[in-house]
């Protein structure tokens, strides 16, 4: 390459990917801005880094990551006869970059915990748009591929579907931070396979995978499933996640109430306060001061904001907010079956007494408190759904088949259940029983 040629592309060097090369156009400007910068302060898998002390990667890794993925998805289907045109693969690449710009602090941790009904693609979107006016209409068709509009559909699968771009990073990013090998994908096999059918690419054709492919998509189905079990719904992972939610939820409560704790909690990020202390909805993501608030909101808001509350007043919120600083999680007990009525009642009269010789609570105020220390639910993952979005195999004739049609995948079929797990979540030292194999 030229020098020339050299200075029109920005290099990123990623321990994943390798290097990655950025052009020097509308693609560098928006990786430049407020929005996309604020990815580096939001950690890829939430409360993951405390279980997995590597797993200290960020959104922003994971963004140029799709957008590398994109790049090399778009030159090999242009290199097997699918005609793209250099516009379609700058916002190809746009889409990409900005898919997970709408993530808030602490990634999937806190999405339903800030605003009710929301999830973060809606956020991206509200982004893009905004984004959009400020490069007078540079990204018109990069919004048209992210919301699935474009006139060639299949664009639209490679940001997002069940073999995309987005998830075939994360899963090779965060097996590689965690260390779990179990979680590692061939990317660059299935990346070699796809194929849009018919070859054209017109508004009927959608994304394919070659028939010799059908092992590397098997590959990639196993390798999700296991990581959703061995690090995104991890025990302690979970057990994280429930000390953050109670924390932000008892904030919340003394916000919204006034109490005199309230002053204590503003003493915390006044952006995170901002979404805790008013009732914001989904339908809300477009207003300014919603808008403004969220892109200045990130992890460290959060954790600003618990090493403050750690001095409150209420002996609950300092408690949670010093175990989530400290690492003293609770503990997750997986269950065989839900727990029934009296098995939960009996478990909430010993987290009653556990939280009175604490000091926590008194009899005054022990019930409202408990919900804080023990609770009940239950987590779920299916690798593959076959009724949404179905990955369709090119077979040697030319013909389309869903990929647990093949003769060769019965393992596949297998991964569509639903897995459901419940769980329950106490303070180590509160002598909680557990029959772990009844539930």
């Amino acid at each position: 390459m030229s020098l020339s040629n050299q200075q029109r592309f920005k290099i990123f060097s990623d321990p994943v990917h390798g290097f990655i090369s950025v052009p020097k156009n509308l693609l560098m400007a928006l990786i430049q801005t407020p929005e996309v910068q604020r990815l580096r302060r939001i950690r890829q898998l939430g409360v993951g880094h405390l279980v997995f002390p590597g797993a200290e990667h960020t959104r922003f890794n994971h963004a140029l990551g799709a957008l590398a993925l994109m790049h090399d998805a778009l030159t090999s289907l242009s290199n097997k006869g699918t005609p793209i045109s250099p516009e379609e693969h700058t916002a190809a690449l746009a889409a990409a970059l900005l898919h997970d710009v709408g993530h808030g602090a602490f990634s999937h941790t806190l999405e339903h915990e800030l605003i009710q009904d929301f999830h973060h693609e809606a956020m991206s979107r509200v982004l893009l748009v905004h984004l959009n006016n400020r490069f007078d209409g540079a990204l018109d068709d990069a919004i048209a591929i992210f919301d699935g509009t474009y006139e060639r559909p299949w664009m639209h699968q490679l940001v997002s579907s069940q073999l995309d771009m987005d998830r075939l990073d994360y899963l090779r990013r965060d097996a590689f931070y965690t260390g779990v090998a179990e979680g590692e994908v061939g990317v660059q096999r299935l990346i070699k396979t796809l194929r849009v059918h018919p070859l054209a690419g017109g508004p009927d054709a959608r994304l394919t995978v070659e028939g010799k492919g059908i092992y590397a998509v098997e590959n990639f189905l196993i390798s999700r499933r296991l990581m959703y079990w061995q690090v995104y719904l991890h025990k302690t992972v979970l057990a994280g996640d429930r000390v953050l939610h109670a924390a932000l939820r008892r904030a919340r409560r003394h916000l919204r109430a006034g109490s005199e704790v309230a002053r204590t909690i503003r003493q915390g990020s006044r952006s995170l306060c901002f979404f805790l202390e008013h009732a914001i909805t989904a339908d809300q993501l477009d207003t300014e001061a919603v808008r403004t608030h969220y892109c200045q909101l990130d992890d460290t808001d959060v954790l600003f904001s618990l090493k403050q509350w750690m001095q409150a007043e209420d002996p609950v919120l300092a408690d949670l907010a010093r175990r989530f600083i400290n690492r003293d999680f609770f503990r997750v007990t997986f269950l065989g079956d839900a727990p029934g009525t009296a098995q939960q009642e009996a478990w909430a009269a010993t987290v009653r007494r556990w939280l009175l010789d604490e000091g926590l609570s008194t009899r005054d105020t022990v019930e409202d408190d408990l919900p804080f220390y023990l609770h009940v639910d239950r987590s779920r993952h299916a690798a593959y759904a076959t009724n949404h979005d179905p990955i369709a195999i090119l077979d040697r004739s030319g013909a389309l088949r869903e990929l647990s049609e093949m003769a060769d995948t019965a393992s596949i079929a297998g991964l569509d259940d639903t897995v459901v797990k419940p769980y329950v979540s106490y303070p180590k030292s509160a002598g909680v029983v557990i029959d772990e194999a009844s539930g």
